[in-house]
């Protein structure tokens, strides 16, 4: 029983929307680091007046806090990749208790999947990848060259150590709003209609 509970390690809390207040469990695994409550409720100060209707894709999971968080505050749907199954597991189980139906969770290797060929491009991403392992690069890299994000009016949330340097976006790509913690950069990037 003590195994049981040690495989938790503590709570994700929804900051605002139809599910403010609910607490969540998140299971113990390496690297997994939830964005915390006060990022959260600043990037969706950010997104506040756009999060409404759109589709997200919420990359390398984990608890999957940034897409649950977009869900409650009226996202029309969000997609979740996560390669860990007891993470997925957790994930799923979340899911069901807010009787979320607007959403689709892939237990799968997130560069994997964002190699295929895009079939419905997504308004905003979320990418939060494990720190210390290199994947923000070749994950933006699959992102763009199989065009996961939507021709103009795209939205895409990156959030990494705070040693780095904000990787190169293509052309059209503008810094919308960033913050830098303790140990953490994060930024919102917005993608301006170049098509004119």
């Amino acid at each position: 029983m003590a195994a049981k509970r040690n495989s938790f390690r503590g709570q994700i809390r929804i900051i605002g929307g139809d599910f403010r207040g609910r607490k969540l469990p998140v299971r113990a695994a390496e690297g997994l680091r939830p964005t915390s409550d006060r990022m959260r409720e600043t990037l969706f100060n950010w997104l506040q007046f756009e999060i409404a209707g759109m589709k997200g894709l919420d990359v390398f999971a984990g608890t999957g806090a940034l897409g649950l968080e977009a869900l409650s505050r009226g996202a029309a749907q969000v997609d979740f990749l996560e390669w860990d199954a007891n993470t997925a597991q957790q994930l799923r189980q979340n899911l069901q208790t807010l009787k979320i139906e607007n959403a689709q969770l892939n237990q799968t290797d997130s560069l994997q999947w964002l190699q295929q060929p895009c079939t419905q491009p997504y308004d905003l991403i979320f990418l939060d990848p494990p720190f210390g392992k290199g994947l923000m690069q070749p994950a933006l890299e699959h992102i763009f060259q199989q065009n996961w994000l939507k021709n103009h009016q795209a939205w895409l949330y990156l959030e990494q150590e705070k040693s780095l340097h904000w990787p190169s976006l293509p052309k059209g790509w503008q810094l919308y709003r960033e913050k830098t913690t303790s140990q953490v950069n994060m930024s919102l990037w917005h993608l301006d209609d170049i098509s004119t």
